[in-house]
């Protein structure tokens, strides 16, 4: 993980798209070793907040600051500090679990002589070691969904921002995740994800914000 830094802040952002409301304005402030979590029904705009904090998306209104700069993916400064899992993330089909984590050590940087002990230790942490030299496509839903989340975990930042890591695991695999997030914010990440499973918002969150749809009548 890299060092220092981590303060997460939006200020009544919002987001509208074509005169749709995706987003009513809302703030947070997300600080290193803290976990945050998004609750709100589907559609209420979790998903827009976690790209706008991504610097994924410009908001329609307010601003979303990382250690008092603007966000945004294109700049180096947010890309070397912020990780995310906001829908599916990119895999080469003729690369396998092992290839796709060794190219995410190499991207950033580490260590050629070690790399293949992360790696390993990255796979067993997460419990698909034993499926390292397969395809992503020969991957079940729930095992996709963990190396999705390797890709993720696996490189340094200061800042993860993830949309339902819990999607399509089994309640194993969950509290599986729910110990390693803890572990990360337990060691200063600042940590912001949305989440449907109350067991994991108990056990993680430090702040809950809830969402409300743009059009209902007690959106914020």
């Amino acid at each position: 993980m890299a060092d220092g830094g981590g303060v997460l802040v939006a200020r009544e952002v919002s987001k509208s798209i074509d005169g749709v409301h995706l987003l009513a304005p809302v703030s947070l402030t997300a600080t290193p070793g803290t976990a945050t979590v998004l609750r709100g029904p589907n559609g209420a705009g979790k998903t827009t907040l976690l790209r706008l904090l991504a610097g994924r998306t410009d908001p329609s209104s307010g601003a979303v600051t990382l250690d008092g700069e603007p966000v945004d993916e294109r700049k180096p400064a947010t890309r070397d500090a912020v990780a995310s899992l906001l829908g599916a993330p990119s895999a080469y089909p003729d690369l396998t679990l092992r290839d796709h984590l060794t190219l995410v050590d190499a991207t950033w940087g580490r260590d050629p002589a070690t790399c293949e002990e992360r790696v390993h230790d990255c796979l067993v942490e997460l419990t698909i070691a034993p499926f390292a030299g397969r395809f992503p496509h020969e991957l079940s839903s729930g095992q996709t969904q963990l190396f999705h989340l390797a890709l993720v975990l696996f490189r340094p930042a200061r800042v993860l921002l993830l949309d339902e890591p819990e999607q399509r695991l089994d309640s194993e695999r969950r509290a599986l995740v729910t110990d390693l997030l803890g572990r990360r914010r337990d060691t200063g990440t600042t940590l912001v994800l949305a989440c449907h499973d109350p067991a994991i918002t108990d056990a993680l969150a430090d702040a809950v914000i809830d969402i409300h749809a743009a059009d209902a009548p007690d959106a914020p």
